[in-house]
């Protein structure tokens, strides 16, 4: 509050004319920048995933203030009913639609998440993937853990996958209970 506040050029007690508290601002401040416009009107759930990608990746503070919060602001209501409109033909109850909207936007809130980090260490997906690999290696030698020596015999080469990759396989699991074969 104290840097809203000096950011206004306002007291701080002065904010509270306004809003409540930090919680109801940053409330607002989710709302505010979360209005996807017409662009999501037909978007099917990867399109969404990757929206709230590209918000999240604009306003790094958003993954950190999601947890626990109940959006119910009318960009954030559209955002649900784009969503609940995605998954309308799937025959899935509404409590499970609802648990797979929330399941993928802390996906993506957990992705972001690892994705500034590695831009503020300077550390590249393949490079981290690589030098862990190596490490899960020397582990699976030790015979400690035999299944992960069934899986790195059956290599593990290429980039990392894609954030529409993932988001991809997540989706087909959620939605169909059987997840889509790894591309």
């Amino acid at each position: 509050m104290r840097r809203l506040a000096a950011e206004l050029g306002a007291g701080v007690m002065s904010l509270y004319t306004y809003v409540r508290d930090k919680e109801e601002l940053l409330d607002l401040m989710i709302e505010q920048v979360s209005d996807p416009g017409h662009e999501l009107d037909d978007a099917d759930l990867l399109g969404l995933t990757t929206w709230q990608r590209a918000l999240m990746l604009r306003h790094p503070w958003i993954p950190e203030a999601l947890p626990n919060r109940q959006l119910s602001g009318p960009n954030m209501l559209g955002f649900l009913e784009r969503g609940l409109a995605a998954l309308s033909g799937t025959g899935l109850p509404g409590p499970a639609k609802m648990e797979i909207l929330a399941l993928l936007t802390g996906f993506v809130a957990s992705y972001v998440t690892n994705e500034l980090a590695q831009a503020r260490i300077g550390v590249t997906d393949s490079e981290r993937v690589r030098e862990h690999v190596d490490r899960l290696r020397t582990a699976a030698t030790s015979g400690d853990y035999p299944e992960l020596a069934k899986v790195l015999s059956q290599g593990v080469s290429g980039p990392p996958p894609s954030f529409e990759g993932i988001a991809e396989r997540m989706i087909a699991g959620l939605v169909t209970g059987q997840p889509s074969p790894s591309t």
